[in-house]
C-alpha cells in the first residue's frame, strides 16, 4: 500500500482498504485490496473501491486530504457484512475522516447484493448527508459527472414510479439500463 506513481502530472496513490481478495477456492487474502487517491494539480478525489470502514480513513485524510469528491460505498451492506462494506452512515464516517468536500455514492443501484430495498443506499445517504450538511452528488446511471460539479438533489430514484417493479429496470429515458435482479 501507499505505493505511487505520477501519470501525465496526475498523482496516483494505492490507499488501503477493507475488504477480502481471491476469485478462486486457493486464492484467499493473497493479493491486497486497495482504495485510490487521484491527486491532480486543481483537484483531489477519493476512490473507495469495494471496502469495510476501518481508521485507515483517517490516515488517509490526514495524508492527502482534504479531497474536493469522495467516492464511497455506499450499497449491498449489511450488519453481518461490516468488514467488506458500508452502511450509509460509515460512509459519512469516512467522508469527515477523509476531509472530503462533496460526496458521490458508489457501489449501488446496479443490483440486489443484500437485503436491504434497491431504494434504501440512496434514500439514506442522502438523508445523512443532508443533515450533517456535506453536499451528496447522485448522477443517473452512466451519466457523466465533472469532478467540479456540485449540483445535488438530483432524486432520480423516486422519479422511476412504476418503472421499478421487483428490483428490475428496464428501459428509461432511452438508456439501457442493467437489469439488476
Amino acid at each position: 500500500m501507499w505505493q505511487e506513481t505520477d501519470v501525465d502530472g496526475i498523482q496516483l496513490v494505492a490507499t488501503p482498504a477493507r475488504h477480502f481478495s481471491g476469485r478462486g477456492l486457493f486464492d484467499k487474502n493473497r493479493t491486497q485490496w486497495a482504495s485510490w487517491a487521484i491527486l491532480a494539480p486543481d483537484r483531489r478525489i477519493f476512490f473507495s473501491g469495494d471496502t469495510g470502514y476501518f481508521d485507515g480513513f483517517r490516515q488517509i485524510g490526514e495524508k492527502y486530504g482534504p479531497f474536493d469528491l469522495t467516492l464511497l460505498e455506499t450499497g449491498a451492506y449489511n450488519e453481518n457484512w461490516p468488514n467488506v462494506h458500508m452502511q450509509p452512515e460509515e460512509g459519512i464516517r469516512a467522508h469527515l475522516d477523509l476531509r472530503g468536500k462533496v460526496l458521490l455514492p458508489i457501489h449501488n443501484g446496479t443490483f440486489d447484493l443484500s437485503m436491504h430495498s434497491w431504494r434504501d443506499p440512496f434514500d439514506r445517504i442522502t438523508a445523512l448527508g443532508y443533515a450533517v450538511g456535506i453536499p451528496v452528488i447522485t448522477p443517473f446511471m452512466g451519466e457523466p459527472v465533472s469532478t467540479h460539479d456540485t449540483a445535488v438533489d438530483q432524486r432520480w430514484w423516486e422519479d422511476l414510479g412504476s418503472t421499478v417493479r421487483n428490483g428490475s429496470l428496464r428501459e428509461l429515458s432511452g438508456q439501457s439500463i442493467v437489469d439488476p435482479s
